[in-house]
């Protein structure tokens, strides 16, 4: 496969993998279709069964919106996948938004946040203007919403307020942004193959997320509680079954499926998928390996925080009533990781290899 890839041309090489992901979707697409149908026809699981194989369909039918949304961007130019990206941060920064209460005196802030922050920061990223897109939010952004709602006349809650919405630009806004500025990234010897980059970073993230939530399947699984209580006593047999037992969660009024084992066991698994596809990056295997690292560290913590916001906010899910616009669940609960996990990589990368 690799050699295969490394004979084409850079824009061959970034439709092959479009291909190939297409094509891995579609068999997953398949495969849950046909489970589906069986036990439909058959009932031969439970309720719990049911609301894992909905939460499968769920993931998937997200991962199609992205990856086409990806196929886009890519076909249609960077120009076209900065703006698509524009859009997700918008429609992220509205859900969050609807969940944090606003008054009257909110309006402006608002409006310049949604229709002059969000479009000029993307425009720099569109532009290239790296030293000014990494400080205009930050910066810029951070002292005029304030001001401007300090105009307002309204000093009830008046930190609280700004507070939720500064959050929400930051990590909507700020923190997507950074996911077309890879696109812009320039490394000798990688022109027209950036793309490559976006994937491998989308692709450890969520790699990383999924091995995090099978690991703590089988953790409960194990334990045969669903509740997560006190940590089993050990386990013989191994050093797999010693990692793999039941273990108690780190914050288990945020979150019961975190714990250290389902973490370290996902940081594992995501760094190593990582390595294996250095040979689409401008990546030593070890560089990879990092990359993947810092990546998931960020991406995963970044999640557990906006558990954290769910959790103040007493809701499942990012949207109104805990529908979002991509279907059950919202479109912020399918990127929040990816918001915490880009500025981190762009960053690290755009250092370490000075691109």
């Amino acid at each position: 496969m690799e050699n295969v890839l490394r004979n084409l041309g850079p824009s061959a090489q970034v439709a092959a993998l479009f291909v190939l992901v297409f094509g891995i979707l579609a068999l997953a697409s398949a495969a849950l279709f046909f489970v589906g149908l069986r036990e439909r026809r058959h009932r031969v699981h439970g309720e719990a069964w049911e609301e894992e194989l909905a939460h499968l369909r769920a993931l998937l039918s997200t991962t199609w919106v992205m990856v086409i949304v990806f196929w886009i961007g890519w076909a249609l130019g960077e120009t076209v996948a900065t703006v698509l990206f524009g859009l997700i941060a918008f429609l992220a920064l509205r859900e969050f938004i609807t969940l944090s209460p606003t008054r009257r005196g909110d309006h402006r802030s608002l409006l310049l946040a949604f229709f002059v922050v969000l479009p000029i920061q993307f425009v720099l990223v569109g532009t290239a203007r790296f030293d000014l897109f990494t400080v205009f939010i930050p910066v810029y952004a951070f002292l005029a919403l304030p001001t401007v709602a300090a105009l307002a006349d309204d000093p009830d809650h008046f930190l609280e307020r700004n507070a939720k919405l500064q959050w929400g630009i930051m990590v909507c806004v700020y923190g997507l942004s950074h996911v077309p500025a890879l696109l812009l990234l320039q490394f000798p010897g990688y022109d027209g193959k950036n793309a490559f980059l976006v994937f491998f970073l989308v692709a450890t993230v969520q790699t990383c997320m999924l091995a995090q939530h099978l690991i703590y399947r089988r953790l409960v699984a194990t334990s045969g509680d669903t509740q997560a209580g006190p940590p089993a006593p050990p386990a013989r047999g191994g050093l797999l079954r010693q990692i793999l037992r039941p273990r108690a969660p780190i914050a288990p009024h945020i979150s019961r499926s975190f714990n250290w084992a389902s973490w370290g066991v996902g940081m594992g698994v995501a760094s190593f998928v990582g390595a294996l596809l250095s040979f689409i990056t401008p990546f030593r295997f070890w560089q990879a390996f990092a990359a993947a690292l810092v990546a998931c560290v960020a991406g995963s913590m970044g999640h557990l925080v906006m558990k954290a916001l769910k959790r103040d906010r007493g809701v499942p899910h990012w949207g109104r009533k805990g529908v979002g616009i991509t279907g059950a669940n919202g479109l912020l609960d399918r990127v929040d990781a990816l918001c915490f996990a880009a500025p981190i990589f762009f960053h690290s990368v755009r250092w370490y290899f000075n691109a």
